[in-house]
């Protein structure tokens, strides 16, 4: 039985306590620059074997590889068994749970795992071999399904790991480990490159460097960033981009409007406020709220609240949510979220999200909209059982791009199956209905995809995204909560004259295709870990 402990279509560390999160595509560390069409792992994810290994041959698979079901309930008895356990406490000061055990009983739990689990179970390969294996991150890549969509995309886009630790870290501090930096990045062609910045955290050692939103990035550490190629300078590159501990300085060289200007940032513990720009409108039509909403983490519960408390206090009669960068995360906070827009008359006794699990898995009590708040650990928490504010509104207008995943998704999912009217300005969101329960075992997470989820009327088929109903190129010239900037602009234009604007000159000449740069981690729907 699965019991709630903080959700983001992920799911908990402890067997008795399990959370809900959202987000749409997941992975371990930092997605770096690349040599060619090639992408390194991120940082704390190995890389998969440089070549499949070939199907053994008849007669030299163990039992486990030639009947998983064998397997049934044995992540029981391989669970924290392994090959160099760790000593101490955790961040918690928890004991660490690990006993001494090998690197095939950390295979053998991947393995029942993921046979108990993992939703397209009886489409991983059986052809592997433990024995063939010398890492659990390597193994842990080969199970998953190889099918492919119609497009000809992989089935499953979304199977990655994080170090524990940094994932807790995340979740439950909101500190990253960088500059306080995020990039978008061309997709094709890989070379020449082209990232900007789309995101400054306050406080973070980008900003007191002075680097701002749409700056371009030409170099890093004396080396051409746009042009480089072969495995040396990209190494260099990434280790400039991705610190992997904190202290260390690197120089970069930037462009501003034509002109270069260059820094140095030293890599820090980045604390991160996934709420910010709150803030009351005043409109001819009305009282707006908005405010910049990234990711759904324990952290930004209480900061959701006192958002809400606000434009409760301040007679907002419409809400402008801003989640164009949002990735996702627990799914109680989206849940949360979406009876703090809309109000219990709209939401009493609706599912807010309905996780389908695989065939070996019974029914489970779907997500209502939660009218208290869940009490997520957090530095500044709320505490558990709080009546939550609320709105009560009828419609809402959502500021979406191909950066607004998972949870984020399953909140507009989730008030649209509540027959809220969700307006979409800016771009189609990342196309992920699929959730995890995150899984951690000898000092790594892993996420599996264990659900697809649908909301009150059954509907959950968007791995395409949810499409906008204006479309609106991001607007880099302005900070993000600036009334002129293109998307919230469009947004309150819209609510007037209930017509998309006409795409700017600019909008019209960007031909080149941009992503987020971010680790998959931020891109999921999480249920509560399992401890």
């Amino acid at each position: 039985m699965r019991t709630p402990s903080a959700s983001l279509r992920l799911v908990s560390t402890s067997l008795a306590a399990l959370l809900l999160l959202a987000a749409c595509g997941g992975g371990g560390g930092s997605p770096g620059a690349t040599a060619g069409t090639t992408t390194p792992p991120p940082t704390g994810q190995q890389p998969p074997p440089a070549t499949t290994p070939p199907p053994p041959p008849a007669g030299q698979q163990s039992p486990e590889d030639l009947n998983p079901n064998l397997l049934g309930e044995a992540f029981g008895t391989y669970w924290n068994l392994c090959a160099a356990p760790r000593t101490g406490v955790d961040a918690s000061g928890r004991p660490f749970p690990d006993r001494q055990g090998t690197l095939l009983d950390e295979l053998k739990f991947l393995r029942a795992w993921t046979n108990e689990y993992y939703l397209w179970y009886n489409e991983v390969p059986n052809t592997y071999r433990m024995a063939d294996f010398t890492s659990a991150l390597d193994y842990f890549d080969v199970l998953k399904t190889p099918a492919l969509t119609a497009s000809g995309k992989a089935k499953d886009r979304y199977h990655f790991t994080y170090p524990t630790a940094e994932w807790e870290a995340m979740q439950n501090e909101g500190i990253d480990l960088g500059y306080g930096l995020t990039f978008s990045r061309n997709t094709e062609p890989k070379i020449p490159r082209t990232w900007l910045v789309t995101a400054v955290e306050p406080g973070s050692p980008a900003e007191a460097a002075g680097v701002r939103r749409g700056d371009m990035l030409t170099r890093v550490d004396n080396i051409d960033f746009i042009n480089a190629s072969g495995d040396a300078a990209v190494d260099a590159i990434n280790e400039g981009l991705f610190p992997t501990s904190a202290g260390t300085a690197h120089r970069f060289t930037f462009q501003r409007a034509g002109a270069p200007f260059e820094v140095t940032m030293t890599g820090a513990e980045v604390r991160v406020d996934p709420v910010k720009n709150v803030k009351v409108l005043d409109t001819a039509n009305g009282k707006v709220g908005y405010l910049t909403f990234d990711t759904h983490n324990g952290v930004s519960e209480k900061q959701l609240v006192d958002a809400f408390t606000t434009f409760k206090q301040q007679g907002v009669s419409d809400l402008v949510l801003d989640m164009r960068y949002n990735g996702g995360g627990l799914l109680y906070v989206a849940s949360e979220l979406a009876y703090m827009i809309a109000g219990p008359a709209a939401t009493a006794g609706k599912v807010f999200e309905r996780p389908q699990y695989n065939d070996k898995q019974g029914a489970e009590a779907p997500i209502m909209f939660r009218s208290t708040a869940y009490g997520f650990s957090s530095p500044d928490p709320i505490r558990g059982g709080t009546a939550l504010p609320y709105l009560g509104l009828n419609r809402v207008t959502v500021l979406s791009t191909s950066g607004t995943c998972s949870a984020s998704e399953a909140v507009i999912n989730g008030l649209r199956g509540a027959d809220i009217e969700v307006i979409q300005i800016g771009g189609a969101t990342c196309g992920k209905p699929y959730g995890f329960t995150p899984v951690p075992n000898c000092g790594t997470t892993y996420f599996s995809i264990e659900f697809k989820g649908v909301n009150h009327k059954g509907y959950g088929d968007f791995a395409d995204g949810l499409a906008p109903t204006c479309q609106v190129a991001d607007d880099l010239s302005r900070p993000v909560g600036d009334p002129a900037e293109g998307l919230l602009a469009a947004a309150l234009a819209y609510r007037t004259s209930n017509a998309c604007p006409a795409p700017s000159a600019q909008s019209r000449a960007r031909q080149v295709k941009m992503e987020l740069v971010r680790p998959q981690a931020k891109e999921i729907a999480i249920y509560p870990e399992r401890r």
